[in-house]
C-alpha cells in the first residue's frame, strides 16, 4: 500500500511536528490542514451545495441505478472481450496494459447512462476532457509564472478551444432535451434526463441554472468514470498480490453465477469481490469532493484526503493494509466509511453515487474473475515511475470446465 511518508514528505512531517490541525504557507496562499471528518464536513456545508444535492439526488435513485445493469454489462463485456482476444493470440497468458481499457470502459458506462441517446456527444465530452486534464497536468509541470496562462501559448489556447467545445455540446444536448420537453416527448430516462425534470421540477428561482446542470454534466465523468477506473485498476492489483483473495473471489463469482451473465440479483451477493474491492475503495469516497470548491469557493487540498485515507485513529492500526474481512466486520467497516465520507452530494447522495459505482466495479469484476486469472507484470514498479494509477497486470486466461473463455 501507499506510504503517506514517502508520498507526503513534508505533509507527514507537519503532522507530526504540529499535530492533526495547523496551518501553513503554499507560497502566497494560505493554507489550513485539518483531519477530523466532522470538519471536513464543514467545509463543504453551504446552501448552494445543498439545491444541488436535493435537485441531483432523482438521477441517482436506487430503482433507476439497477435499470442501468444492462448498459453496465454491455460497455464491461466489450472491453473484456478485447483482452480475451488479445490472450487467446499468446496461447494461455500475455502481458496487458488494463488501465486503457478500464478507462474506455467507465467512460463508456457513464455516456450510455448519463446522456443515452446522445451516447456519441457524451463519448466526445469525455476525449475532450481527458485531454484538457492533462493539458492542465502540463501547465502546473513547469514554473509558475504569473499571469502565464494568459498567454496565446500553444496549450493555452488548445485548454480554451477544447473548453468551448465541451460548452457548445452540452449545451446543445441540454437545449435540444427542453426543446423536446415542450414538444410534448417524454424525458429520456438516463442521468441528465432525470436530472433536467428534477431541475425543471423546482419552485421558480430555487432550479439550478444552466450553467450549474453543465457543471454537473462535466462531474458525472470526474465523479463517475475517473475514480471508477481507479477503483477497478487498484481492485486488480490487490488480488494480484493476493492470490489467496483472488481464488475466493473467482470461487463465489463462480458459485453464484457461473458461466451465466451477471445480473443485478447475483451482483448483490457477491461479497468476497466487494470486500476486496473495499479496500481499494477506502479513497474512493473522498478522492473527487477535492475537484469542487467548498462552499465559501476556496480549493481543498488533495494531501489532506490522502492522509485521511490511512489515518489509524479514524480507521485502525490496520488502515495502510490489505484486509477484506468477512460479512459482519465488512458492515461495521462500511458504517464507519460511511461516516468518514465528504460525499459529492451528501449522506444520500452519497450513497447512491456509491451504489453506481459499486454495480459498476462488481460487474466488470464478475466478468473478469470469469474469463482471467491476474498476475502483476515484473515491470509494474517501471510503470508506476511514470503514473502512479497504471500499473500493467499479467492477464492469464483461466478455463474450467464449466466456465467458457
Amino acid at each position: 500500500m501507499i506510504s503517506i511518508p514517502r508520498v507526503l514528505p513534508f505533509h507527514s512531517h507537519m503532522l507530526k511536528t504540529y499535530g492533526r490541525t495547523f496551518f501553513m504557507w503554499r507560497g502566497p496562499t494560505p493554507v489550513i490542514n485539518i483531519m477530523d471528518p466532522e470538519q471536513i464536513k464543514e467545509v463543504y456545508d453551504g446552501d448552494k451545495w445543498a439545491k444541488h444535492r436535493r435537485i441531483i439526488n432523482p438521477a441517482f435513485h436506487l430503482e433507476k441505478i439497477k435499470n442501468m445493469v444492462p448498459a453496465f454489462h454491455q460497455s464491461c463485456s466489450e472491453v473484456v472481450g478485447e483482452w480475451d482476444k488479445l490472450v487467446s493470440e499468446k496461447g494461455s497468458s500475455r502481458e496487458v496494459d488494463v488501465w486503457p481499457g478500464l478507462v474506455g470502459m467507465t467512460a463508456d458506462v457513464i455516456s450510455r447512462t448519463a446522456f443515452g441517446s446522445s451516447y456519441k456527444e457524451g463519448q466526445r465530452i469525455f476525449e475532450l476532457q481527458s485531454e484538457l486534464s492533462q493539458l492542465i497536468i502540463l501547465s502546473f509541470q513547469g514554473a509558475f509564472i504569473p499571469g502565464y496562462r494568459y498567454l496565446p501559448t500553444k496549450n493555452n489556447r488548445r485548454m480554451r478551444a477544447a473548453d468551448r467545445e465541451i460548452q457548445v455540446i452540452l449545451r446543445g444536448i441540454i437545449t435540444k432535451r427542453l426543446e423536446a420537453r415542450e414538444a410534448g416527448e417524454a424525458p429520456s430516462d438516463d442521468l441528465l434526463g432525470t436530472l433536467l425534470e428534477s431541475n425543471l421540477g423546482q419552485a421558480k428561482g430555487h432550479g439550478m441554472s444552466i450553467e450549474d446542470v453543465m457543471e454537473e454534466c462535466k462531474l458525472f465523468y470526474f465523479a463517475g468514470q475517473e475514480t471508477t477506473s481507479v477503483l477497478l485498476n487498484w481492485t486488480m492489483v490487490l488480488l494480484s498480490q493476493h492470490q489467496d483473495w483472488q481464488t475466493r473471489a473467482r470461487d463465489e463469482v463462480k458459485q453464484v453465477f457461473g458461466d451465466r451473465e451477471p445480473d443485478t440479483d447475483g451482483l448483490n451477493q457477491l461479497k468476497v469481490a466487494i470486500s476486496s474491492s473495499g479496500t481499494a475503495d477506502q479513497s474512493h469516497s473522498q478522492r473527487d469532493e477535492a475537484r469542487r470548491p467548498d462552499a465559501t469557493g476556496r480549493r481543498s487540498d488533495k494531501s489532506t484526503y490522502s492522509a485521511v485515507q490511512r489515518d489509524t485513529e479514524l480507521w485502525g492500526n490496520d488502515a495502510a493494509e490489505f484486509k477484506p474481512r468477512d460479512s459482519k466486520t465488512v458492515s461495521q467497516r462500511q458504517q464507519r466509511a460511511k461516516s468518514l465520507s465528504f460525499p459529492l452530494r451528501g449522506d444520500q447522495g452519497s450513497a447512491l453515487d456509491r451504489t453506481f459505482a459499486m454495480l459498476e466495479a462488481k460487474m466488470a469484476m464478475a466478468l473478469i474473475l470469469q474469463r482471467f486469472s491476474l498476475e502483476l507484470s515484473p515491470s509494474m514498479f517501471m510503470r508506476l515511475t511514470q503514473s502512479y494509477h497504471s500499473p500493467t497486470v499479467w492477464c492469464s486466461s483461466y478455463h474450467t470446465q464449466d466456465i467458457t473463455p
